[in-house]
């Protein structure tokens, strides 16, 4: 099994540097500057991973090979740099002219290789637009919804008085801030939103995403969904629905999962209803957090 993008580039990065041959030498500043850039580099790496936990990349086998590869040409470069640095005699300065130019390229490329990981991290792995997207324009249809979970415990107190709500509300799913608690929950396992898309579309997949475990405050996400369907509305909102497929959220998979669509509509969509069948045993609420509909985009009407 190959692991997620962000372990391999950690877990790659960090054998580097736990390896490293120079530790216990003396080095020219140039060269002490050099492997600095790497280590600097490598922390942000790892606050990078850190900071991203709570949210998964998607599995995407070539751009594994292609980052892996990046990686090796990494490691080439710093056994060549180790090697001329053993080739080359120092003068009173501590630096010679051809190791110089050695360490230099070295920085240049080193800093672009270490760059394109950087961003290659900060990209939208699902790399298809999202027409459920609330600041694109979606939004949500109060009418065809499910109600929220009322939870007293939910609410801004006064002296003992509740005043106010913080519940989220249901068009929380249609936006990528996904950090424990900022989801929708309704009641029980079974419930549904009907989305109005950006802008009509000839739907072709769908994704859906929750939190992981790891960064659950309750360690479990038994509130996660499981079964759910996805149906299109034809004409107008909340009329005729045409199944458009069912899925299951595997909670124990990548914490973001695309779905292809298993029904095909010859017209284009300007609203989709997301029915959530059963969820991953919460007898209370469940939760979701973001929900994303890609597609073709139809006429501007």
């Amino acid at each position: 099994a190959l692991l997620p993008k962000k372990n391999l580039l950690f877990s790659s990065v960090f054998w580097l540097l736990n390896h490293m041959w120079f530790t216990k030498t003396e080095f020219p500043q140039k060269s002490r500057r050099f492997y600095a850039a790497i280590t600097e580099y490598s922390s942000r790496l790892y606050h990078y991973q850190v900071m991203k936990e709570s949210q998964a990349l998607e599995n995407n086998f070539r751009e594994i090979l292609f980052l892996i590869e990046q990686i090796n040409v990494l490691k080439a470069l710093l056994r060549e740099t180790q090697d001329g640095l053993h080739n080359h005699s120092w003068n009173a300065d501590g630096d010679s002219s051809e190791a110089q130019n050695t360490t230099d390229i070295t920085d240049e490329e080193m800093a672009n290789l270490v760059n394109y990981v950087l961003k290659k991290l900060r990209e939208d792995q699902i790399q298809m637009a999202d027409y459920a997207l609330k600041s694109a324009g979606a939004s949500i249809i109060e009418a065809g919804t499910s109600e929220s979970y009322k939870n007293d415990k939910a609410k801004l107190h006064w002296h003992g008085i509740g005043f106010s709500n913080y519940e989220m509300p249901p068009d929380i799913i249609l936006q990528p801030d996904v950090h424990p608690g900022k989801c929708w929950a309704f009641p029980g396992s079974q419930g549904h939103a009907l989305i109005k898309l950006a802008r009509k579309i000839i739907p072709t997949a769908v994704t859906m995403e929750h939190i992981s475990e790891k960064v659950s405050p309750s360690g479990n996400i038994s509130s996660a969904p499981k079964d759910f369907s996805v149906y299109g509305s034809l004409k107008q909102c909340g009329g005729e629905e045409v199944f458009l497929g069912q899925f299951l959220y595997n909670k124990t998979g990548t914490t973001v999962q695309t779905f292809e669509l298993q029904h095909e509509v010859s017209e284009s969509l300007l609203c989709v209803k997301l029915k959530i069948l059963s969820n991953w045993g919460h007898t209370k609420y469940t939760c979701l957090y973001r929900f994303r509909v890609h597609g073709t985009p139809g006429d501007h009407t």
